[in-house]
């Protein structure tokens, strides 16, 4: 790769440094233990080996029910600048791209998302006058509770003056779901397991900070032409490919169920990057031995920003945006399920990578890229 732009960039570089967050959130799940009684009179049972997974779970009687929320980050401040060189607002995109964040993380242990409810802070109440940006992201979060089957519950709608900028707004959002086939739960993960993913549609919504510094260090910033996916020889621009909407991954989960698929556990392949496959508790390596097709937006983000491969597998999904862990002889039946699913709702399309990888017993918990000959081992994932 080209050093164009001088000294490489890493994601902590940009301010978002993970081993500085990690402690955070570790210190929060301690306190959050304490709190886990609580509720015992309304008859909730706390799944407690469910805390540090994407989504924490709560049994009542029969039922589990899974809660979630999550945020958008700042892939708006991209759709704002987009603006100017496309003439469309992109918010139907923004949209979406928090619905999925939100939804993605539920179905990681089998929980399909039942109500949502948007948050959407503002630095000023005039953000909403622009009447075209409102429809556009109304009718984009709406698509996506119905591509999810979910109910929009509500939201809420505060203006933080001096909290947030006044011409941006804060995207974040939480939801319940319940387990209609069991929960997928990590215990249940086997040596001999298959790492299956199922493709992203670009960047999703981790790793724009580092991208929108990339934006700032090259000549024509978000209008820079980049090779389109699924195009030959077609073009879009820089600031196009970073707002692909992400994949909601809910209805292959749900026809997986419908199908009687045994899968054993999830991974949303988010902040972190391919780090998040060692997710769950035990102690396993975690190999990939065929890597997902490329897509053109990694790579202009690997040359642009000098990064190191380590680097990038380790906080963008690098064309794997979600992973299931599911017995060797389920293998064959997903790549139908994928196109079930997309000829029966029209929803993203998924591309399943089967053969991508395999579980093994290990004397440590690591994830092993073979092809590129990257090691992530446990202490560079903190989450729990």
């Amino acid at each position: 790769m080209s050093n164009e732009t001088g000294k490489g960039m890493t994601y902590a570089g940009t301010g978002v440094d993970y081993a500085t967050l990690d402690p955070f959130k570790l210190a929060c799940q301690q306190r959050a233990m304490l709190t886990a009684n609580n509720a015992a009179h309304l008859g909730f049972v706390p799944l407690e080996h469910t805390r540090g997974e994407s989504v924490y779970v709560i049994k009542m009687g029969d039922t589990y029910i899974g809660i979630v929320e999550e945020g958008l980050g700042t892939k708006n401040l991209v759709a704002d600048i987009t603006r100017h060189i496309t003439g469309r607002t992109h918010y139907d995109e923004v949209a979406k791209d928090t619905f999925a964040m939100i939804a993605n993380d539920l179905v990681t242990l089998g929980i399909l998302p039942g109500a949502v409810c948007m948050h959407l802070a503002v630095g000023n109440s005039r953000w909403f006058d622009n009447e075209r940006r409102t429809q556009d992201l109304i009718r984009g979060w709406g698509d996506a509770c119905d591509e999810a089957e979910c109910i929009w519950a509500g939201g809420e709608t505060p203006t933080l003056r001096d909290i947030v900028f006044p011409n941006t707004a804060l995207f974040s959002g939480s939801a319940f779901g319940t387990a209609p086939k069991g929960l997928f739960d990590p215990e249940n993960i086997q040596d001999g397991d298959a790492i299956v993913f199922l493709n992203s549609s670009g960047i999703h919504a981790n790793g724009l900070t580092m991208a929108r510094d990339i934006a700032e260090r090259i000549p024509l910033g978000y209008s820079t032409p980049i090779a389109k996916p699924g195009s030959l020889g077609g073009k879009e621009t820089y600031g196009e490919s970073l707002l692909r909407p992400t994949h909601i991954y809910t209805p292959f989960i749900k026809a997986c169920l419908d199908a009687g698929i045994e899968i054993h556990y999830c991974i949303n392949i988010t902040g972190h990057g391919w780090r998040k496959l060692m997710r769950a508790p035990q102690k396993f390596a975690y190999v990939i031995e065929e890597l997902p097709p490329k897509l053109p937006i990694f790579d202009f983000i690997w040359e642009h920003g000098n990064v190191t491969p380590k680097e990038m597998y380790g906080n963008f999904n690098m064309g794997a945006g979600f992973a299931l862990i599911v017995p060797p002889k389920e293998i064959r039946r997903l790549p139908e399920i994928a196109v079930k699913v997309l000829k029966s709702s029209g929803s993203s399309k998924y591309d399943v990578s089967f053969g991508a990888g395999t579980v093994q017993q290990s004397d440590e918990k690591l994830v092993s890229i073979e092809p590129l000959g990257i090691v992530f081992e446990s202490e560079s994932l903190a989450v729990r």
